[in-house]
This record gives structure tokens, C-alpha cells and sequence, in this order.
């Protein structure tokens, strides 16, 4: 890639970049190498003529790097409507210019899309190479008939998110996944081209089925040898083998082969072990091409009567159902925001995610893989109904296909879901059961291994097609949404049914006559059924879309806000999710400032704090949630008596006590010992910042980020929820300001300028690293108090 660079530092930094990369190109030379495709795109807003020809003049559009989300940067409209969060869409252009080495003569070169959302032509050199409507599956194209080689070449994208119909939720605009650029020799392993399972575990050794796709895009026929060996964690072989391949040109085939592994440590939740698949294609003395699969040995069942089983034990899913997005960043989210907030829910005792309702970027899987969560990957929203339903007919089995083969490796995937609240659920014909089989019977072909599930939206009573028409029994699993007060009744008349809670409400419970029955009894407790083998909150974390309406931007309800900071009935999922003794405190007051979202997804405004001045002398309301066996209530050292968990619903003891300034403190006693303690003080007035990184030192890899919490506090260091404060964010050296998030959605405050106002004290910057190493300076400021600066290093990763 040719770039005039002036900077003698960033010459210097870039040519030992391209000299380590040229070194590696010819070791590798003859092997598979792969490589980010991430940096120095050109894009503009608009669909000028002819921006797919090299002759183009891209001069003045803007420089990006992905993944990139063009719609977060632009103003909310209010005409936008609720479904994007009021973010505008549109139609958008990338192009990028690169340079091929003379050396990739005679090889395959593709270009891979993790997710372009949505509509994209992709061209190069003025080539057409294809369209694809999907915004949430990866897709490749080989550029090898159009590239010139010791040239420069230009790849442009164009991607139409205009007005028509789209997803229900915020999906984002744009090049928002990462793109990778591979080279092959003409004899090489397929994307996505290879299938490990486990289908006999025992207690001394599991057997490993590997099933290896193969192509050749030469002239002549190709006589290999494939070699797959299993490592384990430390990169020690375990077991391997060899065959012989004899492949025809221009031809592909399927190669199976079994090892066994002695001793097999288990993938599991809370012990999340990663066995790796080297997949070594020889050429008599010459390797050429070598591919990596991670995998995991574990088993698991599905019983109607006694729930889930992994590894023959029992296990209730403590679930979440999560969007993709990430607040201020939009759908451009860096791998490092997705494993912060993975964490934050793993140590909440969550061990579920719902990918709710699209397959996720593959790296997020990764990470689920990592950390040990059990996931449900979701194919589709609707079929034949919304925005894909103009597709429908043509990409379902390309779709569906893409993600049933990219991501059935991953130890974590545990069901496969084929939808979610569809229409077809309520025909009166059995239109709905041929579609909702015709789905099932794909993925049962193509990746047996795993159940299929679809999400039931609730109905009336005296209605529910699904159950006359046979529409749920066509599949494996049922997923109820909202439906916790049928369990008992569809047990019974489906006694063979396996069901979930696949969207359940994070505080009231329904009825059944109506699923808004506002009973405050948590839907948490329907899994104590042993057929119930699991539920999944909605949701998670809160989201942009689909909002309540103008002003607010997104759903605001869940546990946790698009910061990752905790609301206070958080503390609910934790008591009952975790073994961990906690106990936590909340005011509750209707009239605090927050936004209250849809109704029944609501919950009774509370705030974690001791600064009520307006009740001083008044009686209020507050509630400890704890999972121990009871809790001590004090005010300023003054007890409140001792009070016990079992005389109160959803592990919540109300308490009404006089506002008094200063402290409140709980005890929680297990046994009566003291087990877990939670403080709040009054806090005074605004008396400076501090700052808080959740990491300190990164990657110049341009990629990595570190989160910053910045809170306002008085003159003892404690958190000011009430005086929300205007700051500026300045970032300065090796890296640069992603974006700024206070949590709060009916904010219209831009996600990607550097000023923001404080939400209950608190707001979170992030920030990303540049690809040199240095130091980054961030620093804030806000009128009255002094500015606070926080350095961040930043080294070439070895």
C-alpha cells in the first residue's frame, strides 16, 4: 500500500511495520497468510456516480478505520423513528487502495467481511464481484481474476441503508465488522472448512471426528497429504494423522479423519478448557497452506423433564439476551468492549447469552468461548415478514448456511435458533409448520450436533395457533417470550415439549390473561421447574433502538446501562445467580431521573445513593437485596433491627426508615456471621474528577481500547449522584477518543465529540490505541474544578 508519510517518527514505525511483514510474507511465502484489512479506508455519505472506478477522485472523503458505524456520528431526527433510535441511515461509499506484491502470482487472494450492514456491492478495480443484502454474516469474494500484481488496486464498497425497511433495533450503518485479507496457494483448506466434533467422551479418553473441506483452483490435479494434529493449551501435540488426498482441478472435496485424545479436560462454564485443531496441507517436503480451529470437548442434553445437562450435570441458564451494539460506539465495537462487558456479566454469576436476533461477529463467539458461556446463536428475527422478508426466499439458505458453518466449531454454541416471534406462528394453515421444518431440517442436515429453537411470541389466550397447528412441535425447542404463567399449562398438554424462557421481563411477572399482569414476583423463580431449564433476561445491557418513544434513544431497562454500569435491581441477578454472599441498598423514589422505558419491562425506580435532602425528617423507602439468610440495617451507627431474607419475595427486604444525612450501611449474616456489607453516604458538592482505567497499558495495534470511568466527587472522595456536571475530554499522543457515554439514552450529547454531561455522577470514556507505541494523555476538565489526567502506555505487542 503506497501513503506519502511526512512524520519521521510514524516513517520510521511504518517501515520496520512493512519490513516484519515483508519478512513474514516470505516464510510464508507458499502458506496461508492472513491478514486485517482494517485501516486506511476513504468513505463518504452519499452515492456519488461512479465511485466504484480506480479513476475516482476520493480526495475529500474522509479517512476511517473499521469496524466503522457511520450512523452513530450523525445527530438524532426524530423522524427517524424509534426502531434506529432515531439515527439516520442512508447510503454511504468505501474505497480503499492497496498494492499487491508481484509475489502472490499463482495464488488465491480473497477479500472476507465479518458484516456489512446492509445491502453492499462490492467492486474491484471496477470489477462488480456481488451484492449481499444480510447486514449480520460474513461473506468473501476472491479477488484473484481482477488484481494487478506489482500495481495498486482499488476495492470500493457500497452500502445502502436508506429508508427502506431494516432490523427493529439500532443495527448501525456500514463496514461495522472487521475485514481480512487472505492469501492462499491454489491447493488450501476452505473458509470456514473445517468441522470437529466429539461424538464419544469418556472418562479416560474422547474420540475427535474431523471433517476437513479442501479446495484446488489449479489446472492439474493435486496429490497432498492432509495432517491435523490436536494441541492443547500449551501448544503440545496430542494426537494427529495423516491421509492422502488426491484432489481434481478446479474441484473440491471433503476429507474425514478421527483421533482420540487421552485424559480430556472438558469445556465447561466455569472451566472454559480450549483444545486447537492444526489442520497441515503437504506438498510432498512443502507445506502449503496451515489452518487453525479452536474447539471443545464437552457433551450436553436436553431432557423435557429434568432440563439441561452439561458435561451429565444439571444446569440452569442464567441468561441474557443481548443486541449487538454498545451504546456510544454504535455497532463498531472493538473485540476489548465486547470482553469488558462479557466479564462484568460473568462475575454477576450470568453464564448465557441469547445472540438476540442475529449472529453475532465471530470474535464475539470467541470470547464465549473463552470466558464460559453457554450460546444460543439466532439466525433470523422474521421470515417472510419485516425487512428481510424481500429476501427471504433467495439468501434463507445462504444465510443460514453461512452461519451454521462459520460458527460450528465454537464449544459455546449449545442451540441453534431459526427465529423469533414470527408471523407464521399464528396461521391458522400449516404454511407456518412446512417453513418452520424446511429451517429445521437445513440445519439438522448441515450441523446435526446441536438442537434448533425458536422464540414464541405471546398471544392471546383463547388463540395460540402454535399449539393447534403443530407449529411448536415441529421444532426441538421451544423459547417462550414472556410467557412464564403457561409453563404449567403446556407441560401438561405437551408433556414431551423441551422449553425455556427465551425473553422473560427483568422484574414483573405476567398473567395469564394478560402478559402485562405487573405482579411483582421475579420470572426468575418459574426455573425453579425442573422442565424449565433456563431463562434469558430482556435485556442485558440496555440498547440504542426500539426506544419508548422521542427522547429517548434505545431500550432503557435492563440491569445494566450502555456504560456497564449497574442499576441498583442488578443486585437482584446477582443474589440469585451467584453463591457469593451480597447484599446492596437502594432508595426507591418514582420521581428520580430516569427513563422508565416500556412499562412492563420497567421496574420501580431506585438509585444507590444517600443524598436526599428533599425527605429530611420523612419517611422513604429501602430496599436491601441479598442472598443472605438476613440483614442489619444501620443509619449513622444507629441500627434498624436484623431482618430475614425468607420473609420477603425476590430476595428483596423493604425497610421504611427516616431520611438522616450521612450514612447507611447493611449487614447480610449467613449463620450469624457476618457474610457481605454495602455503604452509602451523603455525599457534599462538587469538589474535583477522578479517573479509573480499567487497563493501563495496550497494544499499538490500533485495535486495542482502555475504558476510563470518570467520576465527580466532593472533597472526601465520594461519588456526587445529584450535581450532573458538563466535562471535556481531551486525548493527546497514541491514541484517540472513540467515544463518550453517560449512560443516559434521552441524552442527545454526540457519542463521538469530546464534551459530555455526568449521569448520577458518572460517564465513561473510551479510548483506542494508535499502531505506534507511546504514551496517551487523557485528561478532563470541567468549570470549578481542576482538570485530571490520566497517562495510558501503549507497546509494540511481541
Amino acid at each position: 500500500m503506497k501513503i506519502s508519510i511526512k512524520n519521521p517518527k510514524l516513517q520510521f514505525w511504518l517501515a520496520l511495520l512493512v519490513c516484519t511483514v515483508l519478512s513474514q510474507t516470505v516464510v510464508c511465502q507458499s502458506q496461508r497468510f492472513r491478514t486485517g484489512f482494517d485501516f486506511d479506508w476513504k468513505f463518504t455519505l452519499g452515492d456519488p456516480r461512479n465511485a466504484m472506478s480506480p479513476a475516482y477522485n476520493d480526495a475529500g472523503w474522509t479517512e476511517v478505520q473499521l469496524p466503522h458505524d457511520w450512523s452513530i456520528s450523525l445527530p438524532v431526527e426524530k423522524s427517524k423513528g424509534v426502531n434506529m433510535g432515531f439515527f439516520p441511515g442512508g447510503i454511504g461509499w468505501y474505497r480503499k487502495t492497496f498494492e499487491v506484491p508481484v509475489e502472490y502470482k499463482g495464488k488465491k487472494v480473497s477479500i472476507h467481511f465479518d458484516g456489512v450492514y446492509h445491502q453492499s456491492d462490492v467492486y474491484i478495480n471496477g470489477k462488480h464481484l456481488g451484492f449481499y443484502p444480510y447486514g449480520y454474516i460474513g461473506f468473501e469474494y476472491d479477488l484473484t481474476p481482477y488484481l494487478k500484481y506489482g500495481e495498486e488496486n482499488t476495492i470500493a464498497v457500497r452500502v445502502n441503508h436508506s429508508d427502506s425497511p431494516s432490523s427493529r433495533w439500532y443495527s448501525g450503518s456500514g463496514m461495522y465488522r472487521h475485514v481480512w485479507l487472505t492469501v492462499t496457494a491454489p491447493v488450501h483448506i476452505s473458509t470456514w472448512g473445517t468441522y470437529v466434533t466429539t461424538p464419544h467422551i469418556g472418562a479416560n479418553t474422547a474420540d475427535v471426528h474431523i471433517v476437513t473441506s479442501m479446495e484446488n483452483h489449479s489446472k492439474a490435479i493435486a496429490n497432498v497429504v492432509l495432517e491435523s494434529r490436536v494441541k492443547d493449551a500449551t501448544g503440545t501435540i496430542l494426537a494427529s494423522t495423516r491421509n492422502a488426498v488426491v484432489l481434481k482441478k478446479n474441484a473440491s472435496q471433503d476429507v474425514e479423519q478421527r483421533v482420540q485424545i487421552n485424559a480430556p479436560i472438558l469445556w465447561s462454564v466455569d472451566s472454559p478448557y480450549l483444545y486447537a485443531l492444526e489442520s497441515v496441507v503437504w506438498s510432498g517436503d512443502k507445506v502449503v497452506d496451515v489452518y487453525h480451529t479452536p474447539f471443545g470437548v464437552r457433551s450436553f442434553k436436553f431432557d423435557p423433564d429434568t432440563g439441561f445437562f452439561l458435561n451429565g450435570q444439571p444446569l440452569k441458564m442464567k441468561g441474557v439476551n443481548l443486541h449487538q451494539d454498545a451504546g456510544a460506539l454504535g455497532t463498531a465495537v472493538p473485540d476489548k468492549v465486547y470482553e469488558r462487558r462479557l466479564k462484568i456479566l460473568k462475575a454477576y454469576g450470568c453464564n448465557a447469552i441469547r445472540c438476540s436476533h442475529n449472529p453475532p461477529g465471530p470474535e464475539f463467539l470467541d470470547l464465549c468461548d473463552q470466558l464460559g458461556f453457554l450460546v444460543i446463536d439466532e439466525a433470523f428475527d422474521k421470515w417472510k415478514s419485516g425487512y428481510y422478508a424481500q429476501y427471504f426466499d433467495r439468501w434463507w439458505q445462504k444465510d443460514l448456511d453461512g452461519m451454521l458453518r462459520r460458527d460450528r466449531n465454537h464449544p459455546s454454541i449449545i442451540m441453534w435458533s431459526v427465529g423469533n416471534e414470527v408471523v407464521e406462528q399464528d396461521y391458522t394453515t400449516t404454511e407456518g409448520c412446512d417453513r418452520a421444518k424446511m429451517l429445521q431440517d437445513y440445519v439438522h442436515r448441515i450441523e446435526p450436533t446441536r438442537p434448533v429453537m425458536l422464540a414464541i411470541a405471546p398471544g392471546k389466550l383463547d388463540e395460540r395457533n402454535y399449539n393447534k397447528t403443530g407449529f411448536t412441535e415441529v421444532m426441538d425447542i421451544v423459547g417462550y417470550n414472556y410467557q412464564e404463567p403457561l409453563y404449567l399449562d403446556d407441560k401438561r398438554d405437551f408433556p414431551g415439549r423441551i422449553m425455556f424462557g427465551s425473553e422473560v421481563f427483568p422484574f414483573f411477572r405476567g398473567r395469564k390473561e394478560n402478559i402485562r399482569g405487573y405482579f411483582p414476583v421475579n420470572p426468575w423463580y418459574d426455573t425453579e421447574k425442573d422442565f424449565i431449564f433456563g431463562q434469558f433476561i430482556w435485556a442485558g445491557i440496555d440498547y440504542l433502538g426500539e426506544s419508548s418513544g422521542w427522547p429517548s434513544k434505545g431500550w432503557a431497562t435492563s440491569p445494566f446501562n450502555t456504560c456497564m454500569f449497574d442499576k441498583p435491581f442488578a443486585a437482584f441477578f446477582r443474589s440469585v445467580w451467584s453463591d457469593e454472599p451480597v447484599v446492596s441498598i437502594a432508595v426507591v423514589d418514582q420521581s428520580l431521573n430516569i427513563d422508565p422505558g416500556k412499562d412492563h419491562w420497567s421496574w420501580p425506580f431506585m438509585a444507590s445513593h444517600w443524598n436526599f435532602p428533599q425527605y429530611k425528617g420523612h419517611i422513604i423507602q429501602v430496599q436491601t437485596i441479598t442472598n443472605c439468610d438476613s440483614v442489619e440495617l444501620l443509619i449513622n451507627n444507629q441500627s434498624m433491627g436484623k431482618r430475614c431474607r425468607a420473609d420477603y419475595a425476590n430476595n428483596t427486604i423493604t425497610w421504611y426508615v427516616p431520611y438522616k444525612e450521612g450514612k447507611i450501611e447493611a449487614k447480610g449474616y449467613n449463620d450469624g456471621m457476618e457474610a457481605a456489607n454495602y455503604m452509602l453516604q451523603t455525599s457534599g458538592k462538587p469538589a474535583r474528577i477522578v479517573l479509573s482505567a480499567d487497563v493501563n497499558r495496550l497494544k499499538s495495534d490500533g485495535q486495542d481500547v482502555s475504558h476510563i470511568t470518570i467520576c465527580v466527587v466532593d472533597e472526601r472522595g465520594i461519588l456526587v449522584p445529584d450535581a450532573d456536571v458538563p466535562l471535556t475530554v481531551e486525548v493527546e499522543g497514541e491514541g484517540r477518543l472513540l467515544g463518550l457515554d453517560n449512560g443516559d439514552l434521552r441524552n442527545h450529547e454526540s457519542y463521538t465529540g469530546n464534551k459530555l454531561t455526568t449521569y448520577w455522577g458518572k460517564m465513561l470514556a473510551i479510548i483506542q490505541s494508535s499502531r505506534l507505541p507511546g504514551n496517551i494523555k487523557v485528561s478532563v476538565a470541567a468549570e470549578g474544578l481542576n482538570k485530571e489526567e490520566l497517562t495510558i502506555k501503549a507497546k509494540h505487542h511481541e
